[in-house]
């Protein structure tokens, strides 16, 4: 394993738990399960596989993997699985969900049923991207990449939420959120200024994200640069000092995390936040480190008791996007469901 050192704490806190029972997807995929045979020798999960078994088997047989002690459930297509492993996880049959060799929009759909998915009520689904930047002294979130298209005030809030939480769960006590905009002042003509502005001043009065620190409008340069902070005479606890980056929408988000990883040399994990239990969306182009970094921030969101929380080219790139309607990621109405009857599956218990 070669885990840059702050995924490796965060994998090495997660050994001290117990490991986690993991449905994944479609997992007839190499690096996927050369990803669980690591993770499973360093006790982070306990892995559920889902999809044609003839095929896992196959090739879990080129990965000298051998998997006769490893659950198998049956199904034939990339819905069909997705829909067995969301069943396992609101079962309790297992504690959290991995994509594998499926399409992150038709896992996500699954996920994110109305009724048979994993959304908790009233709570808005987001994506962050938990970043080491070998230029930057310390960890950095990147939060919504992946999801949420083009957030209005409230969703932001949300989404500031639920990177707050996901800080706070890899050990930073109280989090430093820059609200990032184009510019450091604020512009009636630039909407996310306004924004970045309103979300600042909901956090001082204790509305939002209580013990973190929220300032905004800041431009890229000035949330991770002190020295072009001081160039600009900003005075701010959060300037130069960043733990979350709030980016003003999807595009942006996306761009920005790119950036980091392909000019920055950055290694990304990125996790989704809001529902009723942890969901790793790897990649096959994800290196060792941050498929890795992914499973153990699972485990802590597994432990802490909540989740934080269409790609046809085998060019799949790490940072993957899932843009989703406003509707479709923060539920309309806070009634709780009818839990649907159970899927029922066939499967190879362990010997």
């Amino acid at each position: 394993m070669t885990a840059t050192r702050p995924f490796q704490e965060i994998i090495e806190r997660a050994q001290g738990l117990p490991p986690i029972r993991l449905a994944v997807v479609n997992a007839a995929q190499r690096v996927v399960l050369e990803t669980l045979r690591e993770a499973t020798a360093l006790g982070l999960v306990a892995p559920h596989l889902i999809g044609e078994r003839r095929a896992i088997s196959d090739v879990a047989a080129k990965t000298g993997w051998p998997i006769d002690s490893v659950s198998i459930t049956e199904a034939g297509d990339e819905a069909t699985a997705a829909a067995l492993g969301v069943t396992l996880v609101r079962e309790g049959r297992a504690g959290a969900l991995m994509k594998g060799l499926v399409h992150t929009d038709a896992l996500m759909h699954a996920v994110l049923d109305a009724h048979r998915g994993l959304r908790v009520p009233g709570r808005r689904v987001s994506h962050a991207f938990v970043c080491h930047v070998p230029s930057y002294p310390k960890l950095l979130i990147v939060t919504d990449a992946a999801i949420n298209i083009a957030p209005d005030l409230s969703a932001k809030a949300q989404i500031l939420q639920n990177a707050v939480e996901l800080a706070r769960m890899v050990g930073v006590a109280a989090p430093k959120v820059a609200v990032l905009s184009a510019v450091e002042t604020v512009n009636p003509a630039i909407a996310s200024t306004l924004d970045a502005a309103a979300l600042t001043l909901m956090a001082r009065r204790g509305q939002i994200a209580a013990g973190a620190s929220v300032d905004g409008p800041l431009a890229f340069d000035n949330a991770v640069s002190r020295t072009a902070a001081g160039e600009k005479s900003i005075v701010s606890a959060v300037a130069g000092d960043a733990d979350i980056l709030l980016v003003p929408d999807l595009v942006s988000g996306n761009m920005l995390a790119k950036s980091l990883e392909y000019l920055a040399g950055a290694v990304a994990a990125g996790v989704v936040l809001g529902l009723s239990a942890p969901v790793v969306l790897t990649s096959r182009a994800d290196p060792a480190a941050a498929r890795l970094a992914a499973l153990a921030l699972a485990v802590l969101q597994h432990a802490d008791g909540e989740a934080i929380g269409e790609r046809t080219s085998d060019e799949e790139p790490t940072v993957h996007c899932l843009p989703q309607r406003e509707s479709a990621c923060c539920p309309l109405s806070r009634q709780v469901p009818e839990l649907p009857p159970p899927i029922q599956a066939v499967e190879r218990a362990p010997h």
